[in-house]
């Protein structure tokens, strides 16, 4: 695939996918100045999006897609998938927590101001 056709399909800009190559999570072959995208490629970049958006830093996703070895059935790469996401599942469900309380906190300070207000404008 040309560097266009993998910006269609995966919604990403050009300068994306450059920055993923230039951090070495995805690599077209080169023709001339022209890039082109195998099905390696478009397996990596969909596992990119998907750790991003589940909040992975751009090194983890990284070194999660070093430990791909099709020869072990990708046994290692399965393993440390399943631990890195259970790590960020537990952080991601801590910081709701977190948000959780703030949103309650600033609810009822807002509601305290308005009843402040209300009093002052009554005199």
């Amino acid at each position: 695939m040309t560097i266009r056709q993998m910006c269609e399909l995966f919604d990403v800009t050009p300068r994306t996918l450059r920055f993923y190559e230039s951090r070495e999570l995805i690599s077209p072959e080169r023709r001339g100045q022209h890039r082109l995208y195998n099905r390696r490629d478009r397996a990596r970049l969909k596992l990119i999006l998907q750790g991003k958006r589940f909040g992975f830093s751009l090194e983890d996703i990284r070194q999660l897609l070093e430990l791909y070895d099709p020869r072990e059935n990708n046994v290692t790469q399965i393993a440390a998938t399943i631990e890195a996401s259970r790590q960020r599942l537990a952080d991601m469900t801590r910081q709701q927590e977190e948000l959780t309380v703030a949103i309650d906190e600033l609810r009822q300070r807002i509601g305290n101001a308005e009843r402040m207000l209300e009093d002052r404008r009554r005199g």
